[in-house]
C-alpha cells in the first residue's frame, strides 16, 4: 500500500505535464489567427482536429489492444515524446491551416496514449479505493488543459511560441517520470492475444453500456464548454460593453476550477455512492447548460463569474465517476480496451457537439445557442436513471 502511495503523484503529475498539450493551440488562438491568417472558425476546426486525432488514436490502440498488451508506462512514455514533437511542430513558418489541423491532429493521436492509458496504470495499482485515485487523475487533466491559458498570460510579453515550446517540454518530462518510476502495476492483468472484438463484447454487459451511456452525454457538454470558455467571456464583453476581463487568466481559472471538484467528487461519492454522485453532478451541469442565455442578459460581472466558476467545477467532477463506473464494470483483463473505446466515442461525441454550436455561433448572435450543450446531460441522465448499476462508494 505504502507503494501506491509513492506512485499515485507521479501518476498525478505526469498525467497533468502530458495533457497540457490538449489544448495548447487554444491558449494562442487569437495569435495563430493573426500570424498564419486563419479562416473565423479556425478555433472549432483546430480543437476539433485534436478530438479527432484522439479518436483515430484510441480507436487504434482499442482494437490492438495495445494498453492491453504492452506495458502501459512504455506505451505512456513514447505517447506523449511523439505529442511532444507534434505539439512543437507549431513553431515552424509557414503553417497552413491545413498544416495546422494535420499537426493538432496528430498531437490528439499520441494523448490517446497518454489520458486513457494513465488511468489504466491507476487500475493496474489501485482496486480499492478506485475512483478517489481517478479523481486526482482526472483533475490532472483539467490542470493541464487549463494551462495553455495561464502560459499565454504568464508570456503576455513574449512570443506566442513560449506557450508551445513550454507544453511540449512539460510533456517530454511528464513521459519520463512515468517511464523512470512507474513500473508495470500488481494488479495488472496482462492480455497475450489481439481480440478486436473486444471493443464490441464490453457493451454486451448492461451495467457497462449505461454507465458509457451516461458518459457520452457527460461528454457532449464537456470539451465544448473548455473550448467555449474564451468566447463566452467575450460574449459577455459584447453586451455589457462597459465590463472588462482578463480572457486568458479567467479562461484558466474557470477550467482548472475542475481539478478542485474532481477530488471532491471522490470525497462527496464516499457518502453517497458513486452513481448517485455521478447524477447529481450532471443534472448540476445540465441547469447551467439552460441557465448561460439567461446569465449572459445581467451586468454583474461577480455573478457571471460565480456562474462560470461553478458551472467549470459541475460540467467535470462527473468524469471520474463515471470512468470508475465503466472500469468496475469490465473484465479486469480488458479495462484498458474498454477505457480506451469509451474514451474513443466520447471524444467523437464532442467534435459533433463543438462542430455545431461553433456553426451556430457564426450563424448568429443568439445566446439561445449556449443551451444545445444540455442535450448531452439531458440524455445521460436518462441512461442513469434506468440502469441498476450498483450505487457503489469509492472505499469498496
Amino acid at each position: 500500500m505504502q507503494l501506491s502511495k509513492k506512485i499515485l503523484p507521479i501518476i498525478v503529475i505526469s498525467q497533468f505535464f502530458c495533457t497540457s498539450l490538449w489544448f495548447a493551440g487554444n491558449g494562442v488562438m487569437s495569435s495563430l489567427v493573426t500570424t498564419y491568417k486563419l479562416p473565423e472558425n479556425a478555433l472549432s476546426l483546430l480543437t476539433s482536429a485534436v478530438q479527432f486525432g484522439f479518436i483515430a488514436g484510441t480507436l487504434t490502440f482499442a482494437l490492438f489492444t495495445i494498453a492491453d498488451r504492452f506495458s502501459p508506462s512504455k506505451v505512456f512514455f513514447i505517447s506523449a515524446l511523439l505529442g511532444a514533437l507534434f505539439n512543437i511542430g507549431f513553431i515552424l513558418e509557414n503553417q497552413t491551416i491545413f498544416s495546422l489541423i494535420s499537426l493538432r491532429f496528430f498531437t490528439g493521436f499520441f494523448l490517446a496514449g497518454i489520458y486513457p492509458v494513465g488511468m489504466k496504470i491507476a487500475t493496474d495499482y489501485y482496486q480499492k479505493g478506485l475512483g478517489k485515485s481517478l479523481g486526482f487523475l482526472v483533475g490532472a487533466l483539467v490542470l493541464g488543459t487549463a494551462s495553455p491559458h495561464l502560459l499565454k498570460d504568464l508570456f503576455i510579453n513574449s512570443s506566442w511560441k513560449s506557450v508551445l515550446i513550454t507544453t511540449s517540454t512539460l510533456a517530454v518530462l511528464g513521459g519520463s517520470l512515468m517511464f523512470a518510476f512507474v513500473k508495470d502495476g500488481p494488479f495488472r492483468k496482462s492480455s497475450t492475444t489481439l481480440d478486436i472484438s473486444i471493443c464490441f463484447t464490453v457493451f454486451k454487459n448492461v451495467n457497462f453500456r449505461k454507465a458509457a451511456f451516461g458518459y457520452f452525454g457527460h461528454m457532449w457538454e464537456l470539451y465544448t464548454f473548455w473550448a467555449f470558455v474564451p468566447v463566452l467571456l467575450l460574449t459577455y464583453q459584447n453586451l455589457h460593453p462597459e465590463i472588462n476581463f482578463n480572457i486568458s487568466l479567467f479562461s484558466f481559472i474557470i477550467i482548472a476550477s475542475g481539478s478542485i471538484s474532481c477530488v471532491l467528487g471522490g470525497y462527496v461519492s464516499q457518502k453517497f455512492g458513486v452513481k448517485k454522485t455521478a447524477f447529481s453532478f450532471l443534472l448540476l451541469s445540465c441547469i447551467c447548460c439552460i441557465s448561460a442565455p439567461i446569465i449572459l442578459q445581467f451586468a454583474n460581472k461577480p455573478l457571471f463569474i460565480i456562474f462560470l466558476l461553478f458551472w467549470g467545477m459541475v460540467v467535470i467532477a462527473d468524469s471520474p465517476l463515471f470512468s470508475t463506473l465503466i472500469a468496475q464494470n469490465a473484465p479486469s483483463k480488458d479495462k484498458g480496451t474498454a477505457l480506451t473505446i469509451v474514451n474513443s466515442i466520447g471524444f467523437l461525441i464532442t467534435i459533433i457537439s463543438i462542430q455545431i454550436i461553433g456553426g451556430f455561433i457564426n450563424l448568429t448572435d443568439s445566446t439561445i445557442v449556449f443551451s444545445i450543450l444540455a442535450i448531452g446531460p439531458i440524455l445521460g441522465l436518462m441512461s442513469l436513471k434506468q440502469t441498476k448499476i450498483l450505487n457503489t462508494s469509492f472505499t469498496k
